[in-house]
Parts: structure tokens; C-alpha cells; sequence
């Protein structure tokens, strides 16, 4: 089998052993590959890892061996599935094994809220100076009895949920008609206007559909304290960027942690990238990537492939 690997450096940067691939095929790796080049990298592949790599209808049908498309991910928004399924190719994605890794990210931007730790440490060289033994300049508050709002009640909003109540939070879920989770019942299932309004901080944990594209807009935000904080480790086009920005300059809500933007990388121009707002965190989209989250990652998709490979064993009498 001619295994091929699109873009590589989406999974590692050279810390992780890829040879646990090679075990039914020879493995092509590249780093990186422009839609461009895609077509003249796997006319002979019969399988293909791709991350964001994109396997659209032409790429499919420039590659006539093609058996199997790995998602190097556990979205395969990347891959044109009905073209797939006409040339009879498998897709496959990896799944759960991120939500530890999101949660506790999460719950990074959470803290760092509470406890207004990066606004100190800038600060920490001058405390030679201070005339009292503290600072009280940044005021920082218990979690205790402070209320965290879900949208979104999967594998990782359940995980968040769960650590928010080991803090001793109260936790409550947005009520979405669409949504069928029945994960943890014992969480109260809040209409839309109590939620944002009661909620300390709103953490987006849906997928990303035309019911929930834009749902943290100028609304939704007008609707929630002052002192509450938006937190988005789920999907970009989920929030309005321009309308989030406004409110944070207007001081309608107090700040926001973001790992994720509507595109990305961001245009250089994105009103929130530009933004430089003290209560505004962004990290570039590495809610995921911890070392332990990418080798489950990397597992993943190699027992995909052995799953697949499987099912041509010859059958034995």
C-alpha cells in the first residue's frame, strides 16, 4: 500500500515516531501541501492522511488507486464525502481524543480570569517598588458559586462541566431543541435568555451548523452580565468576530478567551487580532495539541488504518 501524509506538521514537528504507519504500506510525508500540489502528490496513493489538507472532487479523482481517506482530526469538513463515496473510498476520522486536552484549556483561560494572573506577571518586575507587600490593582475572585454556562453538551463540554463542578461552580446548559445529548441530566437546561444572562462564563462547545453559525452575535452578547467572559475552544465562525469586538470595547461583557477564529490563520486585519483589549486571550488554536493529545491522535489513525486493512484479510477455512 502507498500510504501518503499531506501535511504532517499539522500532527508533529518531529517528536513523534510515524513509522507506527508504515506497518501496511510505504509511508510519503509531506509537511505541508498547497491545494495545488495535492494532485501530483498521490496519483499512485491507495491511502491518504490528511489533516486540514483539502481532498476535494478533483483530488479524489486524480488518484484512481485510492482506497482510504484518514482525518487526521476529528472533523472531515476537509474532505468532499459525497465525491468520496462515488469512487467507492472510505473516510475516516479520529475521535475523543482531544477532550482532556480542550477541557483543561478551557479552564486555563477560566483561571487565568479568575485569578488575573498574566496581568500580574507583566507587572512582577516592578514589585521592588510597591509600598505594600501586594497589589490589589487587578482584582481577582473566587470560582466558588460561579455560574458556567455549556452550549454544547458533548464529550468535551461534559469534560468542562465536570471540572468546573470539581471547583465548585454551578453549571448550566443552553436548551437548543436540535440538540439530542443526554449526557449528565442532572444539569439544568436553561432557555436561551436566563442563560446568557445568569451565566459567569459561556463556553462554546457545539458543532458548527447553519443553526449555530454566528450565535454569539450582538444579541446573545447584549444579553449577558458585564462581568462574564465568553470562552470558544470549539469552532470560529461560531462567534460574530466584529460584534464580540465592539462589546468588549463598549465593556457589555468582560472578556473573552479564544482558541479559535473564522479563519486561520487569521487575516492580519481581524478586528479581534488587533484588538488590545486586557481582558482578551487568543492562542493560535492549540486547545488540542498537547504531546499526549497527539500521540492518542497519531494512534488513532494508525488503528484506522489497520481497521481498514482488516477487513482485505483473506478468510481462513
Amino acid at each position: 500500500m502507498q500510504i501518503v501524509f499531506l501535511d504532517a506538521s499539522t500532527l508533529h514537528s518531529g517528536e513523534l515516531d510515524l513509522s507506527v504507519l508504515e506497518r501496511h504500506g510505504s509511508l510519503t510525508s509531506y509537511p505541508v501541501s498547497a491545494e495545488a500540489e495535492i494532485p501530483e502528490r498521490i496519483p499512485h496513493a491507495d491511502i491518504v492522511i490528511t489533516n486540514k489538507a483539502l481532498m476535494t472532487a478533483k483530488n479524489i479523482a486524480a488518484a484512481p488507486q485510492l482506497k482510504l481517506i484518514v482525518s487526521c482530526a476529528t472533523g472531515v469538513n476537509q474532505i468532499d464525502l459525497d465525491a468520496a463515496a462515488a469512487a467507492n473510498v472510505v473516510v475516516s476520522n479520529v475521535a475523543g481524543y482531544s477532550t482532556p486536552s480542550v477541557a483543561q484549556h478551557v479552564f486555563t483561560f477560566i483561571l487565568n480570569f479568575a485569578t488575573q494572573i498574566p496581568q500580574f506577571n507583566q507587572h512582577s518586575r516592578a514589585w521592588p517598588q510597591f509600598p505594600i507587600f501586594t497589589s490589589l490593582a487587578h482584582p481577582s475572585f473566587d470560582l466558588v458559586g460561579k455560574t458556567l454556562g455549556i452550549i454544547g453538551l458533548g464529550e468535551i463540554g461534559g469534560a468542562t462541566a465536570k471540572l468546573a463542578l470539581a471547583f465548585g461552580m454551578n453549571v448550566q446548559v443552553l436548551a437548543r431543541e436540535e440538540s439530542k445529548a443526554k449526557r449528565m441530566p442532572e444539569l439544568p437546561r436553561v432557555a436561551a435568555e436566563d442563560f446568557y444572562s445568569s451565566s459567569d462564563f459561556i463556553s462554546l462547545h457545539c458543532p458548527l451548523t447553519p443553526a449555530t453559525q454566528g450565535c454569539i452575535n450582538k444579541q446573545t452578547l447584549s444579553q449577558m452580565k458585564p462581568t462574564a467572559y465568553l470562552i470558544n475552544t470549539g469552532r470560529g465562525p461560531l462567534v460574530n468576530e466584529a460584534d464580540l469586538a465592539e462589546a468588549l470595547d463598549a465593556g457589555t461583557i468582560a472578556g473573552a478567551g479564544l482558541d479559535v477564529l473564522s479563519s486561520e490563520p487569521p487575516s492580519p486585519n481581524n478586528s479581534l487580532i488587533l484588538s488590545d483589549h486586557p481582558q482578551l486571550m487568543i492562542t493560535p488554536h492549540t486547545a488540542w495539541s498537547t504531546l499526549e493529545a497527539r500521540q492518542r491522535l497519531l494512534a488513532g489513525v494508525a488503528e484506522n488504518i489497520t481497521s481498514f486493512m482488516g477487513s482485505f484479510a483473506p478468510i481462513k477455512n
